[in-house]
Order: C-alpha cells, then sequence, then structure tokens
C-alpha cells in the first residue's frame, strides 16, 4: 500500500511541477491534484500523518522543480523557500483530509477549495510571503485562456484548476470503482477546461479604448549585479545615460531605468537629493533633449532620536539609526522630484521577517551575514508618477510586480500606464527571470494596461493590455526599446473589487471549519 501512496504522490508533484511556465505543459495543471486526491482518499481511515507525510512528498517535488533557481541567488533561501513551502501546502492538504472524515464529501470538497484559497491569499500578506506558486500564475504563458482575469484575477485561476481537478477526479474515481466510462463526468470534465478558455477567447477579441500616446525608451544596461554593478559610482553611470541619449536614445521620450541603476553606496540622503550635484547634472542632461527619467535608485535616511526611528530603521551606531530604501524616482522639466519607496519586501534578503518581535532578543545579529537581512525601508501607500495631467504611470519594483490586487491600487491613483524597473540578475540566466517577467503579463490582462518593464540583465520587454509580448530585449543583452504605447484609463471590474473571490472563500472556509470542529456530521 505504500507504494501507491509513494507513486500516487510522486506523479502529482511532477504533474504539477511540469506544468509551470514557462517551460512547462500547461494542461497538466488540471490533473495535478488528481492522484493527491485519491490518496486523500485511500488514507481516509488511516492517520493524518501518513496523508500529511505522502502529501509532504508531492508539494516537496513541485516546488524543487518550479523554484529551484533560487539557489543561483541564495543556497539557504532556495532551501528554506521549498521546505517552508512544502511544509504549509502539505499542511493545508492535511487539513483538508482531517475535515473529510467529519463532515460530507461535497463540503469537504468545498472546504478543499476553499482553504487552498485562502492560504494563497495569506501567503501574499505575511512576511514570509511567497506567492510564486499561486495557482493561477500558471497561466501566464496561456494569456489567451485567461482574458477574463479582468474580473477574477488570479484567484479565478486558481478557483479553475481546483473545480476541473477535481471533476476529473471523480470521473478517475468512478472508473476505477466501476471500470466504465461515466460519460456524463467525461463531458463535464471536458467543458471544465474548454468553457472558461472559450469565453476568454471571446473577451480577447474586444476593443479597449485608448487615450493618450507615449514616447519611451527602456534601457537594459546589462552590468552584473554580483560584481560590476554596485562598485560603479553614479556619475559613471550619469555619463554613460548621456552618452546614450545623444547617440541612440534621442529626445522628446520618457526613459525608463532598471531597479537601482543608480546604486552606488550607501545611496542619497533623502533630504537633500534635490540639491546634489548629481541631481543637477541629470536635470541638465535631461533637459537639453527634452526627455524625462523614471528609474531605480537607492536612498538614506537617518535618525538620532530613538523616539523618531521607524520600524524599518536599523542600528548604525550610538544614537544613529537608518532607514534604507529600494526606491524609485522621477524627474521632469519644470516638475518637482517625484519618489516611490518599494513596499513589498523579499524576506531574509530586503527585511528580517517579524523584526519587530525579534529585534529585541536577537539585537544586532539583524546586522549579520553580511548586510544580507539588513532591513529596507518602505511606504506603505502606493504613488503613481505623474508625467503631466493626462499621463500617469505607476512605479512597480521588481518583486511587488507579483501581486495582483497591490498593483491594483496604483492604477485606483490613476495609473493609466504600468512600469515595471527589476533586477533579476541574481537569478542567472534560469527559469526565475522568465517567470517573474510572464507573471507581469497576468497583471497587464488584470488590469488592462500596457505596460513597459526595464530589467538590468533582461528581459526588458513591452507588454500590451491583453498580455502579448510586443518587444524584447533578451536575457545578457545590453541595449534600449525605443517605441509607443497608449495610456488607457478605463478600470476592470478586478480593479474596482480586487480579490472577491478570496472573500467568498473565507466565508466558506470558516462556516465549513467550525462545523467540522463541532464534530457533528452533515449530511
Amino acid at each position: 500500500m505504500y507504494k501507491s501512496y509513494l507513486l500516487l504522490s510522486v506523479v502529482s508533484g511532477l504533474l504539477l511541477g511540469l506544468s509551470w511556465p514557462t517551460n512547462g505543459f500547461t494542461i497538466f495543471i488540471f490533473i495535478g491534484f488528481v492522484p493527491l486526491l485519491y490518496l486523500e482518499k485511500l488514507t481516509r481511515n488511516k492517520s493524518l500523518l501518513k496523508l500529511f507525510f505522502f502529501s509532504s512528498i508531492s508539494f516537496f517535488i513541485w516546488n524543487l522543480i518550479t523554484t529551484y533557481w533560487l539557489i543561483h541567488s541564495t543556497l539557504f533561501g532556495m532551501v528554506f523557500a521549498v521546505l517552508l513551502n512544502t511544509f504549509l501546502k502539505a499542511l493545508i492538504f492535511t487539513s483538508f483530509g482531517f475535515v473529510s472524515r467529519k463532515i460530507s464529501h461535497k463540503l469537504s470538497i468545498i472546504y478543499f477549495i476553499t482553504s487552498w484559497i485562502v492560504f494563497e491569499k495569506f501567503h501574499l500578506n505575511w512576511d514570509f510571503s511567497w506567492p510564486w506558486l499561486n495557482l493561477g500564475n500558471v497561466f501566464s504563458e496561456k494569456i489567451y485562456w485567461i482574458q477574463w482575469y479582468e474580473y477574477t484575477g488570479v484567484f479565478g485561476g486558481s478557483l479553475w484548476v481546483l473545480l476541473t481537478n477535481y471533476v476529473i477526479f471523480l470521473f478517475f474515481s468512478n472508473y476505477i470503482k466501476s471500470k466504465k466510462i461515466n460519460q456524463n463526468l467525461l463531458i463535464y470534465s471536458v467543458l471544465s477546461i474548454s468553457i472558461p478558455i472559450s469565453i476568454s477567447l471571446m473577451i480577447y477579441n474586444k476593443e479597449i479604448e485608448a487615450s493618450k500616446k507615449l514616447d519611451f525608451s527602456i534601457l537594459q544596461p546589462n552590468i552584473d549585479p554580483y560584481n560590476e554593478k554596485y562598485g560603479r559610482s553614479n556619475f559613471y553611470i550619469l555619463n554613460q545615460l548621456n552618452n546614450w541619449i545623444k547617440t541612440e536614445i534621442g529626445s522628446d521620450k520618457l526613459i525608463i531605468a532598471p531597479e537601482t541603476y543608480f546604486s552606488e553606496s550607501p545611496g542619497f540622503l533623502m533630504e537633500s537629493f534635490n540639491e546634489t550635484e548629481f541631481t543637477d547634472s541629470l536635470r541638465n542632461i535631461l533637459n537639453t533633449n527634452n526627455n524625462q527619467i523614471l528609474s531605480g535608485i537607492q536612498f538614506y535616511k537617518l535618525y538620532s532620536d530613538k523616539n523618531k526611528r521607524t520600524e524599518t530603521s536599523n542600528y548604525l551606531r550610538e544614537n544613529m539609526w537608518i532607514d534604507i530604501f529600494n526606491s524609485s524616482f522621477f524627474i521632469s522639466k519644470n516638475q518637482d522630484t517625484q519618489i516611490y519607496h518599494k513596499s513589498k519586501l523579499v524576506a531574509g534578503v530586503e527585511q528580517m521577517p517579524y523584526k519587530k518581535f525579534l529585534e529585541p532578543i536577537l539585537g544586532n545579529i539583524l546586522l549579520d551575514m553580511g548586510g544580507s537581512v539588513l532591513t529596507r525601508g518602505k511606504q506603505n501607500e502606493r504613488t503613481v508618477f505623474s508625467l503631466d495631467n493626462e499621463r500617469k504611470i505607476a512605479p512597480i519594483i521588481c518583486y511587488e510586480s507579483v501581486y495582483g490586487e497591490y498593483v491594483t491600487e496604483y492604477v485606483r491613483k490613476g495609473a493609466n500606464i504600468l512600469a515595471i524597473i527589476t533586477n533579476d540578475g541574481w537569478w542567472s540566466e534560469s527559469q526565475g527571470y522568465k517567470q517573474h517577467l510572464s507573471y507581469a503579463r497576468i497583471r497587464a490582462i488584470e488590469t488592462r494596461r500596457n505596460i513597459l518593464r526595464s530589467a538590468n540583465t533582461g528581459s526588458s520587454a513591452v507588454i500590451n493590455f491583453n498580455g502579448e509580448i510586443l518587444k524584447k530585449l533578451d536575457y545578457g543583452k545590453r541595449g534600449f526599446i525605443n517605441a509607443t504605447a497608449e495610456t488607457i484609463n478605463k478600470l476592470t471590474f478586478y480593479v474596482k473589487y480586487g480579490d472577491f473571490i478570496f472573500r467568498f472563500s473565507l466565508f466558506f472556509f470558516i462556516i465549513i471549519l467550525l462545523f467540522s470542529l463541532s464534530k457533528k456530521k452533515i449530511n
């Protein structure tokens, strides 16, 4: 029997892992949970530890296949992410096994679907947030299947995956039991896949009214983040930019440069940035050619008063604390400098999870490991950069582009075009940077906004409101994308109402969980 359990676990893990973008067979996702659901059925009258153990094998394989590339940046980070996500997913699935023993099968399936969606939402918002494997992300390369994400967001995709897996599980389970093909279940299985795709194709053909045009130039400097990037002075980068403007970029454009493009340590003091020689020089270069710039940069802020420091500030020396910001800025002729600080921070790299609680215990240990867990400052609200009275752009920084509802706040604040600035060189030439680019296509569909993506080492791209990549610079290439995009002002249903599928799921999850804990059989 254990061999059967192991086989089911391994097959499920392989199906889930091999379905993932960007090189996966997406169709596998619709049967990825079927072996696991059958495993739960076989172990229903046995120890929950068995279910937890064998489902852990599935989720470990899935995580390892899809996020192994984290090892290019940090071995510890890769191991921690894989093991933590394996544990959490196995815990959720085991809770389904627990509930299924107490209530009716139909209600337990509702619990399985809603608990998974609740978990995915939770994984978006805690300090160890890692939503890379949220099920709705699996369709990022199949944009013609998911045009209805403008209504549901990624959780619509998660719901689609889970429901379809259940229907197909019923079909196979019935076949194993009766040795006959149930035609109704077969039809339901086919329809559960084909109907959402058909709806998507119909939505794809509808026209979307555009507004103002924007001429832009996306920079891809291709600077090695490990050996080159942080050893170059900001004036060196500035002189290089000036030469590119003269020879390749031209005039009357919005220049978009990647995350931490100006990265000389320790960055610029926030309070004096506008009065620096660097800023004056940059403005002169831009004004000469009537250009604007949106770029990544590093800022810092000092506190000598302990009572005025923030939760994210780090101890520097006696009576001195520092906030370091991974930021973006916008400079244009006759406008004040506009600044935004990255707010979705990478756990273990840009923030120490639960620092507020751990700092009194660990103290300065937080600053060890070569500064790898030095907490960055952040801001709570999104900022939209005004190019002029009618064109407004969202300065989305790197990891933030993975969060659907988070990005909608830029749009609700008036952004009619989206910029993503990132540095994906940490992951080398792996699936990491490819998946990151691919997920941006989902943001375009959800918001129906054109996206201008500048990546330090690649891939930079122009993505239209349907999620189609119009232009792209390959990884490891130095160059520019000169093009024109249009602004769009209409708000999608998803932008207006956000993750409503999660809110419905949370309601049913709580109700069913409470019923199951009451130990009353529900018919």
